[in-house]
């Protein structure tokens, strides 16, 4: 279901944008990171750091909220979110909720 629909107030809302940035030789693969980013912008590469561990990456900065999750859960302080700004969205999709 789609929905056409725009808030009236979409021109005063504005999104946290973050930059994220790996310390790689600081990384042992853990993965947190990974598996905790609430809009999936990170994935383990494919190329080791001197340690023999492969460290997150980053897939899409624009995605990036600010939330800071990935800094917070990384045991090794091998990463860290630097604030973007605040982003004005093009167009504002709802929340789907699961039926049951």
């Amino acid at each position: 279901m789609t929905f056409w629909r725009q808030p009236l107030d979409r021109d005063r809302i504005f999104i946290p944008f973050g930059i994220v940035h790996i310390i790689e030789e600081r990384c042992k693969g853990c993965g947190f990171c990974v598996e905790f980013c609430p809009q999936d912008r990170l994935m383990m590469s494919e190329r080791t750091n001197s340690k023999g561990y492969h460290p997150p990456e980053v897939t899409e900065h624009a995605d990036c909220v600010n939330c800071g999750l990935c800094a917070l859960l990384c045991p090794d302080f091998a990463i860290y979110v630097e604030d973007g700004g605040l982003v004005s969205p093009d167009r504002i999709d709802p929340v789907h909720r699961k039926e049951e």
